[in-house]
């Protein structure tokens, strides 16, 4: 493929009090020439861009577990792409598919230290890691090992059960052998989470009777939250003894310029209940067995994957990143950003 002259990057241009707003971000135009890979760097061509809920917190000016995203710089984000030239005493050779967090930009220099070769396990795609094998099924991974210590036979709620955690969430909670329940946005989404991830049943959050629906399943031993908010508020009344929140999320809260406080947290104590958050950065020695056990799941078919593929390139992730917050997509939701190597392709 041949180089081009210039190349486009998304960088932040406002920090938003709500809403993602049309002018949060601003596409800049590049002289490509100023790409060039120093010593044990490479440079890559970003394929595919994730987009993730965390995203709307690191545009937030706060304290968190990584720095906000400056003015002016580009958006963080994690990708997908090949190495198109290696630098002196690089570990990377050209073709190598590789990942890596160079934010929203077609074209990244990035250090070797920063970039993950990508090994394909038989019946995996590059893609998979940007969602089973990226930090989505990781952090469900571990969510529910380390924090939920979910056991065979307990009852396990998940909550954005159709987004790319919590699809990876309700399974590994089935092949725990627990019995689980999944909260989504609409009937479609509730539909396919029963027939398709098996699920014992799942609830639509907009329906009137969705609260008196829930309480019919009794009382719960794991709540996996992504959302927070009201839910998070009602499922702490719903505790059995010992059970366990892991605070994963929060996304209704996310473009909320003050979220609400918790109103049920007294049911902690009756219930000697826990509630505890993580990033899932904290187990990132224990990533390669986790992957190799996700792997065998995507291989064997006993873990379904769902995309929501935007394409029109690299200028469609800002306007594609506000349907995380609106229900919009169901899977996990990744850009098109250029074409994979034909070696890649492959149908999901």
């Amino acid at each position: 493929m041949s180089r081009p002259t210039t190349f486009k990057r998304i960088v932040l241009n406002s920090r938003p009090v709500g809403d993602i707003e049309p002018d949060t971000f601003r596409t800049e135009v590049v002289q490509f020439s100023s790409l060039k890979p120093g010593h044990g760097e490479a440079l890559v061509r970003c394929t595919w861009l994730s987009l993730d809920p965390a995203m709307r917190g690191y545009i937030r000016d706060v304290r968190s577990y990584l720095p906000p995203v400056q003015i002016g710089e580009v958006m963080r984000a994690l990708g997908l792409g090949v190495v198109i030239e290696a630098g002196p005493g690089s570990q990377f050779k050209v073709g190598d598919n590789v990942s890596g967090a160079w934010g929203m930009t077609e074209y990244a220099v990035m250090k070797d230290k920063n970039l993950d070769k990508i090994s394909l396990p038989p019946g995996v795609v590059p893609l998979d890691f940007l969602n089973v094998l990226g930090t989505s099924g990781l952090t469900a991974y571990f969510g529910l090992k380390k924090i939920g210590e979910l056991k065979r036979g307990e009852t396990l709620v998940v909550s954005g059960a159709a987004g790319s955690v919590g699809a990876v969430a309700c399974q590994l909670g089935k092949a725990a052998g627990a019995k689980v329940y999944a909260i989504a946005g609409s009937d479609d989404k509730c539909r396919w989470l029963e027939k398709e991830l098996g699920v014992d049943k799942a609830f639509n959050y907009k329906s009137r009777n969705f609260y008196a629906d829930l309480k019919k399943i009794g009382y719960l031993d794991v709540y996996f939250d992504n959302v927070g908010g009201e839910i998070l508020d009602f499922l702490l009344t719903r505790l059995k003894k010992d059970a366990r929140i892991v605070l994963c999320g929060a996304i209704s809260a996310y473009n909320a310029p003050k979220p609400k406080g918790l109103q049920g947290y007294l049911s902690l104590i009756s219930q000697r209940a826990k509630i505890q958050g993580f990033i899932v950065m904290d187990y990132t020695s224990e990533y390669p067995a986790a992957i190799e056990e996700l792997a065998r799941g995507l291989s064997s078919g006993a873990i379904k994957r769902k995309f929501h593929i935007v394409e029109g390139g690299i200028e469609q992730a800002p306007v594609a990143l506000p349907m995380l917050f609106s229900g919009g997509n169901t899977g996990k939701l990744v850009v098109k950003v250029s074409e994979e190597p034909n070696s890649n392709r492959a149908k999901l």
